[in-house]
């Protein structure tokens, strides 16, 4: 944890209590002068809120300055719920790179997402050059191509079965032409791996749509990475890190028009009193359920 560098401006602070309220793991106190002060600072997880819910902005944290930051403004909830509708998975990419300008705010987006625990341990493997990306989608398709013609290597020739056709004919069955990629990995020690890099990715694929941007989420290039450990050295992974999703995004090479009418969800509402003993079936199957994966 770095120096918190905890300090109040006293000019402006009005004694509310907001941050020392707001601070879960109980790092802020008042002192003589109501004033609050870091009492615990090695309880400290970063998390900022402190810094954010000060209403007159007196707190300044890990040399972090109120007035360096972004006042919080109202949203169009109708304007979010049709980013929401109109996301698509795109398969379909123009053969060019996303502007620098582009690429850097995406980048630099990343440090918002949201982690369990407040974990700040997630790394970012990016791709933002084509040639780049044909380099790796090439030397990934080869191998899978020669794995596939080889009948002793029953792994991989079962994972690609389905698509075994397409790959003998040339077909970019994994990253679909996509000239850019994005691979979250997370440290083996952190407490919500997969979680966090799910997270990082949902807001990454909606801050990209915004952009005009076209993302895939890639479970094939998450299985590769699993199966080829030279793509882990070819990203700079840190040792101890385990990769955990894997992204494509670029311009689109399609247009989508309007959104989707999807099939209706289950949705329960719970109800008061509704606790009941179990039967030793229903407990069983309950644990099977919520242990088979």
């Amino acid at each position: 944890m770095k120096n918190l560098n905890f300090s109040v401006d006293e000019q402006k602070c009005i004694h509310c209590g907001q941050c020392i309220k707001d601070c879960m793991p109980s790092v802020l106190e008042f002192n003589e002068n109501k004033i609050p002060k870091a009492a615990n600072p090695e309880r400290c997880i970063a998390c900022g809120h402190c810094f954010s819910v000060c209403p007159v902005g007196a707190i300044s944290i890990f040399d972090k300055k109120s007035d360096d930051a972004e006042q919080i403004y109202s949203q169009n909830p109708d304007m979010i719920l049709n980013l929401i509708k109109s996301r698509r998975s795109c398969r379909q990419y123009k053969n060019e790179n996303v502007s620098a300008e582009i690429i850097n705010k995406l980048k630099n987006m990343l440090k918002w997402s949201p982690t369990g625990c407040n974990y700040h341990g997630l790394h970012f493997s990016i791709i933002d050059n084509n040639e780049v990306m044909d380099e790796f989608r090439n030397h990934v398709n080869t191998k899978i191509l020669s794995a596939l013609q080889n009948k002793s290597m029953k792994l991989i020739t079962e994972k690609f079965s389905r698509y075994t056709k397409g790959f003998i004919n040339g077909e970019d069955i994994i990253f679909r032409g996509a000239p850019h990629m994005i691979v979250v990995s997370n440290s083996i020690k952190a407490p919500c791996a997969k979680e966090d890099a799910i997270i990082a990715l949902s807001y990454f694929e909606l801050y990209a749509q915004s952009l005009g941007l076209g993302t895939c989420w890639c479970g094939y290039g998450q299985t590769c990475m699993k199966l080829f450990p030279e793509l882990s050295e070819y990203l700079e992974i840190p040792e101890g890190y385990q990769s955990e999703y894997v992204m494509l995004f670029g311009y689109r090479n399609v247009n989508y028009c309007r959104t989707t009418e999807p099939f209706d969800v289950q949705i329960t509402t719970a109800e008061k009193g509704g606790f009941e003993k179990l039967s030793a079936t229903t407990t069983i199957k309950r644990y099977f359920w919520n242990f088979i994966r």
